[in-house]
């Protein structure tokens, strides 16, 4: 990649956005879970908090599910991020591929000089 400015070049799987999604929208379900199960972890020290700390507690308990919810839509969204990446990602290389296999199509080769290809000998 030296002396190409401004050049950034990677490879992937061909599905690895597919399975990055795929991936994603199952750990939202399971941080989801996480959260629930935090929540009923936590049931036993409910009568050990006075003042604040109760209503701290109270307050948790309150907002479990909300912030269950709050974590699996934003989940949602980096899936539906992913899902759309992979759709251009993919729809690039089809494009790519056409375009390539027409002006494959097109090239005259006649007057190329192939001695330079030549086997040495």
């Amino acid at each position: 990649m030296a002396g190409e400015a401004g050049l950034v070049k990677f490879a992937m799987e061909a599905d690895a956005l597919q399975v990055l999604g795929r991936k994603t929208a199952t750990e939202s379900d399971d941080l989801a879970q996480l959260v629930r199960n935090l929540m009923e972890a936590a049931e036993p020290l409910e009568g050990t908090f006075n003042g604040t700390a109760k209503a701290a507690f109270n307050n948790f308990k309150a907002r479990t599910e909300d912030v269950a919810s709050t974590l699996s839509n934003a989940l949602v969204g980096i899936t539906e991020s992913i899902a759309g990446q992979n759709l251009a990602f993919v729809t690039a290389a089809d494009e790519g591929a056409d375009t390539h296999h027409a002006a494959e199509g097109a090239a005259d080769f006649a007057g190329a000089d192939t001695s330079k290809f030549a086997p040495r000998g």
